[in-house]
């Protein structure tokens, strides 16, 4: 980072606000720990550089502008890492704290390992490149997110997120993407229940979808050169334009659009509340 110039090595510190509002700054080899259990060690910090510290105590970056925060590591008794921050960019480092991102702009990670509740609520512009991650309730309400390589094991992921991109991604997870819109996934595998209710704008390209009951109710739905297994149910009340390589276990109900498949192993238009829909369903391999 430019214009750094002010250096705090190999240090402990546990008191609160330990190194509060710090400018043009770098912390390298540092430990924040001890009795005193301090809070926000770097609070209202801006233009800092950390290098290699280890984090046992609450709330270290809030209200943090600009930062460059790599080779650290945020324990399980670091929570709530990072809040209300702006311009900060981590790289590998882990970050393993309760609900360790939330209301935060531009962050960028790259290369860490993070083991997080409730990771990334309502942050704007989030990106992540080559991460782990796993957390039961991640990336709520969250928007402009760009994903690239993440492997990733949750439970009710990215609920409520707003144009957003994923590349190269493994998702095991379980209800994703509800109620999201202006969401595109490419080459990725994405694992789970129920995926994608209530969204709108829900594009998946050369992904392999896996599991029960997907893609329900969903406005502006695109699959293109997709595989999927397990699908049972799938479709239920969409509008979807679906090319499917193989076979899809059953399509019940969707509500409009084209669906093209190898095989499908049963389509069921019964007991709609909404009426018989006008969905144009091919199977290519009778």
């Amino acid at each position: 980072m430019k214009g750094t110039h002010m250096e705090y090595k190999n240090h402990t510190y546990d008191e609160e606000r330990a190194l509060y509002g710090l400018r043009d700054a770098k912390i390298i080899n540092c430990k924040f720990a001890g009795p005193a259990d301090g809070e926000s060690a770097l609070k209202e910090c801006v233009n800092i550089e950390v290098d290699n510290c280890g984090f046992h105590l609450r709330y270290p970056f809030w209200h943090v502008d600009k930062a460059l925060i790599r080779n650290c590591e945020m324990t399980g008794d670091c929570r709530a890492a990072l809040w209300y921050d702006r311009d900060v960019r981590i790289e590998n480092t882990k970050l393993h704290g309760i609900k360790a991102l939330r209301e935060c702009d531009n962050t960028y990670l790259a290369d860490c390992h993070i083991d997080s509740k409730e990771f990334a609520w309502k942050c704007r512009g989030v990106e992540l490149t080559n991460c782990e991650l796993v957390s039961e309730y991640p990336f709520f309400e969250c928007s402009d997110m760009k994903m690239e390589g993440l492997k990733m094991q949750g439970k009710y992921s990215f609920q409520y997120i707003e144009n957003a991109e994923f590349k190269n991604c493994v998702l095991d997870t379980k209800d994703a993407f509800w109620h999201s819109r202006n969401v595109v996934v490419t080459d990725s595998v994405v694992k789970g229940e129920y995926l994608g209710w209530y969204a709108e704008n829900l594009t998946f390209i050369r992904c392999k979808i896996i599991g029960t009951q997907p893609l329900c109710y969903v406005k502006n739905l695109v699959l293109e050169d997709c595989t999927m297994e397990g699908t049972d149910l799938a479709f239920e009340y969409s509008s979807v334009d679906a090319k499917i390589l193989g076979d899809i276990d059953s399509v019940k109900n969707p509500l409009s659009g084209r669906i093209v498949a190898e095989h499908i192993g049963e389509i069921i238009r019964e007991n709609s509340v909404k009426g018989e829909g006008t969905c144009e369903i091919i199977v290519s391999n009778k």
